[in-house]
C-alpha cells in the first residue's frame, strides 16, 4: 500500500517539497546598488534617527510633566510622539546595522516579526491621525460642546481604539504570513521587510492572504482618511466664514501643523501602495518608502514645536526649571 502510495511522488516532487523549508533568512538588498555611500547614508541615517528619538522624547516629556499640556489636542499629540519613537526604532536600528557591517541577512521570522510592529504601527498611525483631526473639528466646529464631547474617557477610548484596531488587524496578517513557505528566491528589494515584497517570496497561494490583506488594509486606511478629509474640509470652510482675520489665522495655526504631517504621510502611502506600479516609478518606491518610515518620525517633533507656540513656552518653561536661570509664569 506504502509502495503504492510513494508510486504517484516524482523526486522532483519530493525535492521541491524539501526545499520549501530550505530558505531560513532573506536578504535585505537597502541600498546596495550604492556601494560607494554605505557610510555617508550610514551617518545620515543615524542622525535622521537620532533627532526623531530626541525630538519625540521631548515633546512626550514636555507634556507628561507640564500641567499645560494636559488638553486633548496635546494628549494626541503625545501619544503620536510615542508611536513615532517605536514606529522608527523598529526599522532604522536594522538598516543602519546593515550599512555598517554589510550584513544584510535577517532570518524569516525576525522579518516577519520587523513587518509586524511596523504594519501595526503604520496602521494606527493612520487612525490616530484621524482622531487628532477630528479632535481639531470639534475644537473649531463645536467649541461649545468641545468639553463634553472630548472627556478624558472618551480621548482615552479613542487611543485604546487607534492602537488596538492596528495591532489586530497586522496579528491576522502576520498569523496568515507565518503559514506562508519560502523556497528562494531570498532577496528583497527593500530596505526594510514590507509586505508586498516578501508576499513576492512566498512558494505557497497567496490569493487568500492578499484578499484578507486588501479588507484590512482597506478597513485600516479608508475610513481614517476619510474622517481626515472630512474634518478639514469643515475645518476649511469654518475658517473662511470667521469675520476677523485674527480668528482666521488662530484658527487654522491650531490645525496647519497636523495638516502637513497628514500630507507628509498620505502622500507617501499613496505614492508607494495606491499609484500603480510602473518602471519609473519602481526605483523611486523606496524614495518614497523614506518618506513615511524615516522622514516623517523625525519632521514630526520639528513641525510640531517650531509652529507650536505653546509647545515652545513649555520647553522654555520645563528647561528653566531645570536650570534655575529663567522664571514663568
Amino acid at each position: 500500500m506504502y509502495k503504492h502510495i510513494n508510486s504517484f511522488i516524482s523526486p522532483q516532487q519530493i525535492q521541491q517539497k524539501t526545499n520549501l523549508s530550505a530558505i531560513t533568512n532573506f536578504t535585505l538588498l537597502g541600498f546596495g546598488d550604492q556601494p560607494g555611500l554605505q557610510v555617508l547614508l550610514s551617518l545620515i541615517f543615524l542622525g535622521i534617527y537620532i533627532l526623531a528619538m530626541a525630538g519625540n522624547l521631548i515633546i512626550t516629556i514636555l507634556i507628561v510633566i507640564d500641567v499645560h499640556l494636559h488638553t486633548p489636542m496635546y494628549f494626541f499629540l503625545g501619544n503620536l510622539s510615542c508611536l513615532e519613537i517605536c514606529y522608527t526604532s523598529t526599522i532604522l536600528p536594522r538598516l543602519l546595522f546593515s550599512l555598517l557591517t554589510g550584513d544584510k541577512t535577517i532570518s524569516v521570522q525576525g522579518c516577519i516579526a520587523q513587518y509586524f510592529f511596523f504594519g501595526s504601527l503604520a496602521s494606527s498611525e493612520c487612525y490616530l491621525l484621524a482622531v487628532m483631526s477630528y479632535d481639531r473639528f470639534l475644537a473649531i466646529c463645536k467649541p461649545l460642546r468641545y468639553t463634553s464631547l472630548m472627556s478624558g474617557r472618551i480621548c482615552l477610548g479613542l487611543i485604546t481604539v487607534s492602537w488596538m484596531s492596528g495591532l489586530l488587524s497586522n496579528t491576522i496578517i502576520t498569523s496568515l504570513l507565518l503559514k506562508q513557505s519560502f523556497c528562494g528566491p531570498n532577496e528583497i528589494e527593500h530596505f526594510f521587510c514590507d509586505l508586498a515584497p516578501v508576499l513576492k517570496l512566498s512558494c505557497t497561494n497567496t490569493s487568500l492572504v492578499k484578499l484578507v490583506i486588501f479588507i484590512l488594509a482597506s478597513m485600516d486606511t479608508i475610513p481614517p482618511f476619510l474622517l481626515t478629509l472630512i474634518s478639514y474640509v469643515c475645518i476649511i470652510i469654518s475658517v473662511l466664514k470667521m469675520k476677523t482675520k485674527a480668528s482666521r489665522h488662530k484658527a487654522f495655526s491650531t490645525c496647519s501643523s497636523h495638516l502637513i504631517v497628514v500630507t507628509l504621510f498620505y502622500g507617501s502611502l499613496i505614492c508607494v501602495y495606491i499609484i500603480p506600479e510602473t518602471n519609473t516609478l519602481k526605483g523611486l518606491h523606496k524614495t518614497f518608502s523614506l518618506f513615511y518610515t524615516v522622514f516623517t518620525p523625525m519632521l514630526n517633533p520639528i513641525i510640531y514645536s517650531l509652529r507650536n507656540k505653546e509647545v515652545k513656552i513649555a520647553f522654555y518653561r520645563t528647561a528653566s526649571k531645570a536650570v534655575g536661570v529663567v522664571s514663568f509664569p
